[in-house]
């Protein structure tokens, strides 16, 4: 088995970008959501070298088979952030090799660097790898999500 490195990506680093999205399309059965509509990569370069947006990679032989997106928030209330992770995926065939831990651990270094007081994610209830997978990290906690149209609409009863 290749040994795996993790890397984050930097300004110019949109070809694993799109193999990235790759991985996330393939992992999620939602290929059109990552793949049809991709940003420029003048986009890519300017979310890239912002402060806000980490990515991270898993690397086999130069190859992407898995990463992370996650969002640094900066708190109003104190001077701290917290770190999001909005999107964690390994490609089916390389699933069960430690590599979404690896991916957590490389972004707890991230954290720690930028001062991040915690990480947290969501799971969707019944994807219980995801679930098995957190719980390994923290503490789970019952809250209830809700998407809102900024567009207007209402809620639904």
């Amino acid at each position: 088995m290749p040994a795996r490195t993790i890397q984050q990506l930097a300004r110019d680093d949109t070809a694993l970008m799109h193999a990235l999205l790759d991985v996330f399309g393939e992992a999620f059965d939602e290929r059109d959501v990552y793949g049809d509509h991709r940003p420029s990569a003048a986009y890519w370069h300017s979310l890239l070298a912002g402060e806000s947006f980490i990515a991270l990679v898993a690397l086999k032989a130069g190859a992407v088979v898995g990463g992370l997106a996650a969002y640094e928030l900066r708190k109003f209330e104190q001077a701290r952030s917290e770190i999001y992770i909005y999107d964690l995926a390994v490609a089916r065939r390389h699933r069960r090799q430690g590599i979404a831990t690896a991916l957590i651990e490389a972004l707890k270094g991230v954290a720690r660097a930028r001062g991040a007081y915690v990480i947290f994610v969501q799971a969707d209830q019944g994807d219980d790898p995801a679930i098995q997978l957190y719980t390994k990290f923290g503490t789970r906690e019952g809250v209830l999500h809700f998407d809102i149209d900024p567009a207007g609409g209402g809620g639904r009863a």
